[in-house]
């Protein structure tokens, strides 16, 4: 359309009314390329990158004969390998796309056109036709739902593609549209009119009005099938076409990710600035001495040089490009091809590593980005959600108050609550024909007190079984079975079935129960749905003629809707509500009211004029909705229990050592999220303190904060920035300027709620508190929504400069990890989201210690030890070229043959580097692991920075010297055994080269830390494959051949027959080689690092495990035991951790679902597979850390720890 589209009007059956509008078709096209533009629209992408274009402009400089003393195809060669490999690839890419087009434009479905059904191609549906679809068939476009097969015309939808998810969702046609059914006479005639939102990528929501015979009827989200989806369990079913094409709200989805950089990507750029700025200098340089000497001397050389020009300017500024042009290698293109490719290999270690595999779930780690590896070993921040990321999300319903009883203790006959163990005797349910028998529950108290009848027992799980969204269903074996949509509501549900109240069936208007054996239904009025806002849900039900609301949710909004005669069950409930808390329970409240017949009817009213607006419909409804859900009546409230994933407090405590801050961002209550923080210890007994931050308005908020940051600054000692102003610099204590080096010493917590947060995240006060947040170790914000998660993760993204990771498995932590450097997504109990919109995605968070510290590790080791060796291997290449110019004129004469210059960065040097950078490794995995510390380098930028990168250049230039000036000094006055001089330029240049491939191969074997076959094939096969290349490649038979192409010829032989020519080889890597490889030994031994004393260490072990391995060879024979000899390492059990003021319980619904219900929705689920449990608790820990420690590896430790901390350099094992 001409204009942005604001509302969407259409008619059924009426394309030449909604031809008007200009509609998109249903035609979709996600290929980017045709066969007329596949070549210019590529070329011109690629050209977009700086470097391609840097290339670029210097191959057309080389088309110049003028300027260009070298031939273009040392540049094009290289280039158009780079720009073929790239199209090649996009290519493949986009014919994959075409394809994948095609499929899908040329599926077919029916159609109802004049009145029959027609089989049509899916891109000639138009928006407003009403077509046909049967079971198993993918829909079209995004339609609205008329009629189908099912009784209420229900329809039962997979939605994979869209957001992940297997499970079946529900749709629901309106009655009045149902009633239709296939009857294609009745269709035929059906013209209403649709005026609905216009298009937009929320798939979650939809509004919009249908009018037929002059009746509205409101339409919403359950009546919305969407393309992408594929009908299941559905015979047949009709609708009228609203978005087709592009318009549809998966293509409106379709957009690209944030493109995510990393910090050596960004420095890269920069560092590539500053050669560029070098090689201009270095340019200016010899034009500078160039004008100089043919002011001079060049009228003397004209016979040899000749210039078509006589001004010296001129030919200094023609001789400046020539060098630019030369110097071109400082930034070779294969810089960036090799990047990628260690990166895409790094993806592959991630994606193949078996100890990140999860087999419970057959859920491996998958790294869905290859651009960010090396940022894995940087990470300062990590912000983690906690259900489902922390904890299991796997409820148990384990305690309850009711009535101001409390329920779930096992007390013996003195009153005294026992600890329950495995002997603990389990309630009988076996009465009830509907049990589970995997539902253990230990208070016999509760099971009486509802087989005499307790009345407020009853009411308390009646509502459990009337106040949800679970579908109920049969299996093959008739056993029932619920599908809910999140595990702490089918906990609660399934709990209420266990102790009699049997929710059986529903339909769009009834909900069936079984009470204690006897049927109960209800009539189903309304669902007052849950949202992030609400924190609740209700349902209106009657029964005869009683009409009740029935209510659950979070404490803080139900507490505050109780009528005055709940006074003092309030009081003993909150009792038990922190009671629960000590045990880091998530808490429910359930509360109810009586509604009379002549308030329900006025209340429906307004209740229908909001679910039919088209303005603001939520925000009306919620307000309809905070009307009826007032003076309740409280009940009592659940506790069930999310129990920790293994190895999740070893893991954030060696993350902990690894100087990574974790904060944990979650939608639980504060007194929740603080107990999970003891139990995972994030918090401890040994903190100096804890700060709580619960402010409710703007002021207090600020005033907490300050306080909070004076509180620390004054423990610590530290001043702050206006406490300096006019004190000498003599007079200010070093922890007055410096936390970290007292940061190991003092140890806060910050605990924050979403009010205070709300208010802490302005603008005014956002930096103070950020820098209260960073002097504490651990940091938890709790009643927080998904829009302050990453509000959270920016704040620290923009002040501290600091990389970040987010980590989340639900659908509210999308935009955290979008905001983050580092998305890891977990695939867990709350559907796909968080993982597809990761980089990264693996089951368990115990599995990041692993990636962070091994994989993250080793990548940002890997690529920066690869960026200094290229480098350095560059500037020692290419600077020979400036030391030549000082002896041929300035004339851009190249010191090396055209060849070389071509392969050099493609065969003789890549593969060492490349071997390096993917197989390289400075300790092992499980010293990684035994020593967070090491990560630290990472974080500190320490392996490359522009130190690091002047250190390279320093060496490049300083080899290149030796290489150039040594070899010339031994040649000056040489010469052949049979006489003639051996002063030659092609001679010496290949003597050059010669002696640099042999220096730069030998300077990356000194640099790799661990040697394989690859290391060694690659490393020594380099060497050997130049000189085959030099002595056929420069051999008489080949030079008529290529037309004198290769200009060096016979100059290998030559110079493989003068002495000269090896012991210069000897002396300069003599002279190069031999001070690093001494300087690197007398530094390891004087001041060694942690990493040399792990790999001393690492040695030793080594050593000490081949001697016992040939000791106990020579005792016994191999597999014999002698009895009594096997250890058994003990582990840790789980310890209680120290109580707290609250525990609560945070929903985890997803808004909708009440909606669907009314509208007739009865899921059907999938026969859920069982699995055990990952082996036992040391099984799992033995898993994770790849076996226990023993005595002398646990002393071991403490040496190495105690050395480091002393400053101390021998390690005794």
């Amino acid at each position: 359309m001409g204009k942005t589209e604001t509302e969407r009007v259409l008619k059924a059956n009426d394309r030449e009314f909604n031809v008007q509008f200009k509609y998109a078709n249903n035609y979709i096209r996600t290929s980017k390329y045709t066969l007329i533009t596949f070549f210019p629209r590529n070329l011109f992408e690629q050209f977009m990158r700086i470097a391609n274009t840097y290339f670029l402009v210097l191959l057309i400089l080389q088309l110049l004969p003028v300027i260009s003393s070298l031939s273009y195809i040392t540049t094009a060669l290289p280039l158009i390998f780079v720009l073929a490999v790239t199209a090649i690839k996009d290519g493949v890419d986009d014919i994959k796309r075409h394809r994948s087009d095609n499929q899908v434009n040329n599926r077919k479905s029916d159609i109802l056109v004049d009145g029959e059904l027609m089989s049509t191609k899916w891109q000639h549906v138009q928006v407003g036709d009403i077509i046909r679809m049967e079971n198993n068939e993918f829909i079209a476009a995004d339609i609205m739902l008329l009629s189908s097969s099912e009784p209420h015309s229900l329809v039962y939808v997979e939605t994979a593609e869209l957001d992940g998810e297997t499970n079946l969702k529900v749709r629901q046609a309106i009655p009045e549209t149902a009633v239709m059914g296939e009857d294609i006479e009745k269709l035929k005639q059906f013209n209403a009119d649709v005026r609905c939102e216009a298009p937009n990528n929320k798939l979650d929501k939809f509004e919009g009005t249908l009018t037929w015979a002059e009746e509205k009827f409101p339409v919403s989200n359950d009546q919305i099938l969407l393309r992408g989806c594929r009908l299941r369990n559905t015979k047949w079913c009709y609708g009228i076409t609203i978005f087709s094409g592009r318009d549809t709200k998966l293509m409106q989805n379709s957009g690209k990710s944030k493109f995510k950089r990393t910090s050596i990507d960004r420095l890269m750029n920069k560092l590539v600035i500053s050669i560029f700025f070098f090689q201009f200098v270095l340019c200016a340089i010899v034009a500078i001495a160039c004008s100089i000497w043919e002011s001079n001397y060049g009228a003397e050389y004209q016979i040899y040089l000749p210039w078509d020009f006589k001004n010296p300017a001129i030919i200094a500024t023609l001789v400046f490009f020539s060098y630019f042009i030369l110097f071109n290698t400082l930034v070779p293109i294969s810089l960036y091809v090799s990047v990628e490719l260690i990166r895409l290999f790094q993806s592959f270690w991630i994606n193949w590593d078996r100890q990140m595999y999860y087999d419970v779930n057959d859920t491996p780690a998958k790294a869905r980005s290859t651009t960010l590896n090396e940022e894995l070993g940087q990470i300062q921040y990590v912000f983690s959600d906690k259900t489902g990321t922390l904890t299991q999300n796997m409820m148990t319903f384990n305690k309850c108050t009711i009535g101001g009883r409390k329920f779930g203790e096992v007390k013996n006959d003195d009153g005294d609550i026992l600890d329950i163990t495995e002997d603990t005797p389990l309630v009988d349910f076996s009465a009830n024909k509907d049990y589970e028998p995997s539902f253990k529950f230990y208070d016999q108290t509760l099971l009486d007190a509802i087989e005499k009848g307790d009345r407020n027992c009853w009411l308390f799980f009646r509502l459990l079984a009337l106040c949800h969204t679970v579908m109920p269903e049969r299996n093959e074996d008739g056993f029932l079975e619920y599908q809910a949509q999140s595990p702490d509501e089918g906990a609660l549900v399934g709990a209420a079935r266990n102790f009699g109240f049997v929710f059986k069936s529903r339909t769009p208007t009834t909900i069936t129960i079984d009470v204690q054996g006897a049927e109960d239904q209800y009539e189903l009025l309304h669902i007052l749905d849950f949202n992030n806002v609400r924190k609740r849900m209700s349902v209106v039900v009657r029964q005869g003629h009683r009409i009740k609301l029935f209510c659950k949710g979070a404490d803080t909004v139900i507490m505050e809707r109780l009528c005055e005669s709940s006074g003092h069950l309030k009081e003993s409930t909150n009792v038990h509500l922190n009671e629960f808390a000590n045990e880091g329970l998530r808490t429910l409240c359930l509360a109810m009211k009586d509604i009379t017949e002549d308030y329900y009817l006025e209340w429906r009213k307004r209740f229908k004029e909001a679910a039919t607006s088209l303005d603001d419909r939520e925000g009306k409804l919620d307000e309809v909705y905070e009307e009826i859900e007032q003076d309740l009546v409280l009940l009592g409230a659940t506790a069930v229990e999310d129990k920790l994933q293994d190895g999740v407090p070893e893991t954030i405590e060696n993350l902990h050592k690894a100087d990574i801050k974790l904060w944990v961002l979650t939608g639980d209550k504060q007194e929740t999220a603080i107990n999970i923080g003891y139990s995972c210890r994030l918090l401890t007994e040994d903190f100096n303190e804890v700060f709580v931050l619960d402010a409710n308005t703007e002021e207090e908020a600020k005033e907490s904060v300050v306080n909070a940051l004076h509180k620390i600054r004054e423990t610590v000692g530290i001043k702050g920035k206006d406490e300096l102003e006019g004190v000498d610099e003599d007079e200010i204590s070093v922890q007055s300027k410096d936390f970290d080096d007292v940061k190991d010493v003092y140890s806060f917590a910050l605990i924050v709620t979403g009010a205070c947060l709300a208010y802490a995240l302005d603008p005014t006060v956002e930096e103070i508190f950020l820098e209260a947040a960073c002097y504490c170790k651990t940091v938890i914000c709790c009643r927080v929504t998904p829009l302050q998660k990453a509000q959270v993760v920016d704040l620290v993204k923009r002040h501290k400069k600091a990389v970040t990771l987010a980590i989340g498995d639900g659908a509210n932590d999308v935009s955290m990890i979008k905001a983050a450097h580092i998305g890891i997504g977990i695939s867990g109990q709350e559907g796909m989201q968080a993982v597809l919109s990761s980089d990264f995605s693996f089951a368990q968070f115990r599995f990041l210690e692993r990636l962070l510290l091994v994989h993250g590790r080793w990548s940002y080791y890997r690529l920066c030890k690869f960026m200094a060796y290229f480098f350095y291997k560059n500037f020692a290449f290419t600077l020979m070229h400036f030391w030549f110019a000082f002896f041929c004129g300035f004339s851009a004469m190249s010191v090396y043959d055209e060849w070389f210059i071509t392969v050099y960065n493609i065969f003789f040097t890549s593969m060492p580097v490349l071997s390096m950078g993917i197989f390289d490794k400075d300790v092992s995995e499980k010293m990684c692991i035994r020593f967070p510390e090491l990560y630290k380098p990472g974080q500190e930028n320490k392996f490359f920075n522009y130190y690091v990168f002047g250190s390279s250049l320093f060496q490049g230039a300083v080899t290149s010297i030796v290489i150039f000036f040594i070899p010339y000094g031994a040649f000056a006055e040489d010469i052949y055994p049979d006489g003639l001089s051996a002063q030659a330029q092609t001679l010496f240049g290949c003597m050059l080269a010669t002696i640099l491939i042999f220096v730069v191969n030998f300077k990356i074997a000194l640099d790799t830390s661990t040697w394989n076959v690859f290391s060694h094939i690659l490393t020594w096969g380099s060497i050997l494959f130049y000189w085959l290349f030099i002595f056929l490649v420069y051999c008489d038979p080949l030079y008529p051949i290529f037309n004198a192409a290769f200009t060096y010829v016979g100059s290998a032989t030559m110079m493989s027959h003068l002495p000269t020519f090896w012991f210069a080889l000897i002396l300069v890597i003599t002279i190069l080689i031999l001070p690093v490889a001494g300087k690197r030994s007398i530094l390891s031994d004087i001041t060694p690092t942690l990493t040399d004393k792990v790999r001393i260490l690492e040695r030793e072990e080594k050593k000490k495990q081949k001697k016992q391995a040939v000791e106990l060879k020579g005792i016994r024979r191999p597999g014999a035991v002698r009895p009594g000899s096997i250890r058994r390492d003990s582990h840790r059990r789980g310890s209680k951790r120290p109580a707290s003021a609250r525990s609560g319980y945070a929903f985890a619904h997803q808004h909708g679902f009440g909606d669907m219900i009314l509208s007739g929705v009865n899921m059907r689920i999938k026969k859920d597979k069982e699995n055990g449990k990952n082996g036992s608790p040391a099984e799992s820990n033995n898993k994770r850390n790849g076996g226990r420690k023993g005595s002398n590896e646990r002393n071991a430790d403490t040496r190495l720890k105690s050395s480091v901390s002393s400053g101390g350099v021998d390690i005794k094992v």
